[in-house]
């Protein structure tokens, strides 16, 4: 059995082993007492013994023989500690001296052996701490899986100008409305009528103020302009549309599962081992101690635990149908007036009073045919409205993007080896015969005292 001497420890410092039980008796010496009555065994604390008649109390380093065994004291831990057994001594180890006849000197001729061939017996056993692998062959993996698909909705932000042409003006026709307060009135004649009747003979005096004038006062009005039921639109009201409503239409808000969303913890994942004096690796862990002259080697142990936490989170496997309701206009409310238009509010003659007499037929009993009117057609239109005639802007916008990520469904084949380890061995059994060797000597006497 290999001895140790010394022990060095990771950080390359070096300790020599120290006995301190012999330690102490070399330091006092030994001291043989003789062959003790006392009955003492390895590691008795018996500190009275008993030599001959004597009764001795136990010192360090006093060594003593009882029965077949020898042992000394130590009062470094106050015991009694064996030092050798002599029961397996023979006569001759209690003789002064002995004697026999020998033949030490001579020559052994060489044996010669004769055999023949024979055959070794190996066997093969499965065993996987075997000493032999076969040659073989791993299968190649196949993946079973099926196609995915992701898809996703985007919208580009950005902007889209529209610009106007002065030369795609339009006009919009005024037409006239089915009902309503009459806001114009066309310039124009009327034809006198005609007056059909019987002629008769009237004569009449009187006075009249013939001469003279009619003055009117005006005031300033204002019309509406209704909707018309037909024709171009002409105006268009400022305003915001509302955003409309999306809500679920029907099969709630979708199906969801629940997962496990993990969380990264710090695992080990490898131990390594320095050689004394090398670099200490990372997370070094210190197994051991030095107190004075005493070494301590520490336990290791481990603990166990989940490599990653989980908590558990619910996501939607499914989505719902959906519906929005219709979007409502809010705009501001603009009065479409017409320009000034002198309404007579009041009207009064002045004249001068004179006296007429005359003779006249007249045709008092007949009908008047309808006058006829005659005017100059106006067309009413809008100040010049600008209207599109092209959209010649262009796209502003920035780039956005989709990001969709998924995991394919499927599995891989666990890959198989195929082969065998195997524990080889055997074992034969020589055929034939050693002859016997002869020893040619001088006989001769020896003596041990």
């Amino acid at each position: 059995m290999a001895d140790i001497s010394k022990i060095k420890l990771p950080n390359g410092t070096e300790y020599n082993i120290k006995d301190a039980v012999a330690r102490e008796i070399a330091g006092g010496g030994l001291q043989f007492r003789g062959v003790t009555t006392t009955a003492i065994t390895d590691g008795a604390e018996t500190t009275s013994y008993k030599i001959g008649t004597n009764t001795l109390t136990a010192a360090n380093g006093d060594m003593v023989v009882y029965g077949n065994k020898e042992f000394v004291f130590s009062t470094a831990d106050n015991k009694w500690h064996e030092l050798g057994d002599n029961t397996a001594f023979k006569a001759l180890a209690y003789k002064d001296s002995a004697s026999g006849s020998y033949k030490p000197a001579g020559t052994v001729s060489k044996p010669t052996f004769t055999g023949s061939s024979s055959n070794v017996s190996v066997t093969v056993a499965n065993n996987t701490n075997g000493n032999y692998t076969p040659a073989g062959t791993v299968s190649k993996p196949t993946f079973t899986g099926s196609e995915m698909t992701a898809s996703g909705s985007f919208t580009p932000a950005g902007s889209v100008t529209v610009t106007t042409k002065t030369t795609t003006n339009k006009t919009a026709t005024v037409a006239p409305a089915a009902s309503g307060t009459v806001t114009y009135t066309p310039a124009g004649s009327v034809a006198a009528p005609t007056f059909t009747g019987t002629q008769a003979t009237i004569s009449s005096t009187g006075t009249y103020t013939p001469a003279g004038s009619v003055s009117l006062t005006n005031t300033n009005k204002t019309a509406l302009v209704s909707k018309a039921t037909s024709g171009d639109a002409t105006y268009t009201p400022a305003g915001t549309v509302s955003a409309p409503t999306i809500s679920v239409a029907s099969g709630g808000a979708g199906t969801t599962t629940k997962i496990k969303n993990p969380t990264s913890v710090t695992v080990a994942q490898a131990v390594v081992a320095a050689a004394p004096g090398a670099t200490a690796p990372s997370n070094s862990i210190v197994y051991y101690g030095v107190s004075g002259e005493t070494l301590s080697l520490y336990q290791l142990g481990y603990t166990t635990g989940a490599s990653i936490t989980t908590t558990e989170v619910t996501v939607k496997t499914g989505d719902a149908s959906y519906v929005a309701s219709a979007p409502t206009f809010t705009g501001t409310g603009a009065r479409l007036v017409t320009g000034n238009i002198p309404v007579p509010t009041s009207a009064s003659f002045t004249g001068t009073e004179d006296t007429i007499s005359s003779t006249a037929t007249y045709t008092p009993a007949g009908s008047n045919s309808a006058p006829d009117f005659t005017g100059t057609g106006v067309r009413l239109v809008t100040g010049d409205i600008a209207v599109p005639a092209t959209y010649t802007g262009s796209f502003t916008g920035t780039a956005g993007n989709v990001s969709v990520t998924g995991t394919p469904e499927g599995s891989v084949s666990q890959p198989t080896f195929s082969g065998t380890k195997v524990q080889i061995s055997g074992t034969t059994t020589a055929a034939g015969s050693v002859s016997q060797p002869t020893f040619d000597g001088t006989q001769a006497t020896i003596t041990v005292s």
